[in-house]
Parts: C-alpha cells; structure tokens; sequence
C-alpha cells in the first residue's frame, strides 16, 4: 500500500500541495525568505496528529455510544534549537465538553488511538517522545 502526494513550487518558498485531491499552500515566515502565503511544514505534522488521532477517539467513541458536545485537540511541539530543527516531542491535550462523559470510556478511546488504529502517532512515536493528557470542561 502507498500514498503520495504532490508539492508544486510557486515562488520563492511556497508551494502549493495537492492531498487527496485538495489543493493547500505551504509556505515560510517572511524573516526566512517566505511570504506567509500558507502554515509552515512542521506545524502540519502537528495537525497530522491531531487529525489522525481525532478521527480515531471519535469514531470510537460513536461506538461506544458515548455523547460527546464537543472534542477539542491541542498539540504543543518542542522543537529542538539546533539544526536539522526538529520535534524533541509533542502532547497532546484532549478537550472534552459534555454531560456525564463517562472518563473511563474517554480513556479506553484514546488508549486504543495511541496504542493501536493511530498510524501517525505509531510513526511519530519512533522519532519522539509523545504524551497526552484529557481535559473535561
């Protein structure tokens, strides 16, 4: 099995990316040559994770027939102040807004995402530490 992706330079530091049939523009800070036209490569690996595991604690979620108002996903990167720049690691905070949420079925959600159907998390985790935390409000 693959997937690809195709990245297409517009000028100077931006390129416009084509994922799965949808077209975004990733481009650098104006300080380093860019001209702001898009997020930044690393901050996508951010929202890779957040998407994937996502994804996985909703639908699982759906399955265990727990009612959720509202989930909510933060990741905050460390990032390394040497170059090759790169992620020392990332946590990400679940957000979970709602009547009587059932913690443990909450835990069981994330635990099977991190641990078993989350292919981001299973590749990030190889090149870095990665912690979570729930939050209900």
């Amino acid at each position: 099995m693959k997937d690809s992706v195709n990245l297409k330079w517009i000028n100077n530091l931006a390129f416009e990316a084509e994922v799965d049939g949808h077209k975004m523009i990733i481009d650098a800070k104006p300080e380093v040559g860019g001209t702001d036209k898009g997020p930044r490569p690393k901050p996508l690996m951010m929202v890779a994770l957040g998407g994937c595991t996502g994804m996985d604690v909703a639908s699982l979620l759906k399955k265990m027939r727990v009612e959720v108002d509202e989930l909510n996903i933060k990741i905050e990167g460390d990032i390394t102040e040497e170059h090759p720049k790169h992620f020392a690691g990332m946590h990400i905070i679940y957000e979970f807004k709602g009547k009587d949420l059932p913690l443990e079925k909450l835990e069981k959600a994330i635990d099977l995402s991190q641990k078993k159907y989350c292919g981001v998390s299973e590749s990030y985790r190889k090149a870095m530490k990665l912690t979570y935390e729930i939050r209900i409000v």
